[in-house]
């Protein structure tokens, strides 16, 4: 009986440690503390893209992400940005957002930090920027991917996704 209380207070840890990663906490450019659980459960999808101001894929797909947040914002998703710039680069970061006139709210973080969050949330190791979560209307995180991802693929996912949730009349 006492060892399973011990395998069970285990699993309710490892639980909260899993959840607890939502909650990981990142200053925005405000100099403000923001989690991913403060973007996600909104009543929309949400898609964060780890990004870095030296990646260059991030720099070169920027647009496509800026794009689907104004085609999204105002019906059915937003994105969240996280740098992996930290503290000594967040100069640099200011200016990816400035140089690409980002809309959607951005924090920053160190990458060691980040990237954990990643891997403890997502289950897959860290590959490198940019990388994507995307999180249900109802905060749940319902799909990961690293490397950049097509517009056109996550509106498919969210749309398919969408459907399956409905129920069937």
């Amino acid at each position: 009986m006492r060892r399973l209380f011990k395998v069970l207070g285990i699993v309710v840890m490892l639980v909260f440690a899993v959840t607890a990663t939502a909650e990981e906490r990142f200053d925005d450019f405000q100099g403000n503390q923001q989690s991913i659980a403060d973007f996600a459960g909104k009543g929309k999808w949400l898609v964060v893209m780890l990004w870095a101001s030296d990646c260059q894929v991030c720099n070169q797909e920027a647009h496509h992400y800026i794009k689907f947040h104004q085609d999204h914002r105002d019906k059915d998703a937003q994105m969240l940005g996280i740098s992996l710039d930290g503290v000594a680069n967040k100069s640099e970061a200011m200016d990816f957002l400035k140089r690409h006139n980002v809309p959607f709210s951005n924090l920053i973080g160190e990458p060691e930090k980040v990237a954990s969050m990643y891997q403890e949330l997502t289950g897959d190791s860290w590959v490198g920027t940019p990388s994507f979560m995307v999180y249900t209307p109802r905060g749940e995180l319902l799909g990961a991917q690293a490397g950049a991802v097509p517009v056109s693929i996550i509106e498919s996912f969210i749309e398919r996704e969408s459907s399956t949730a409905q129920p069937k009349s």
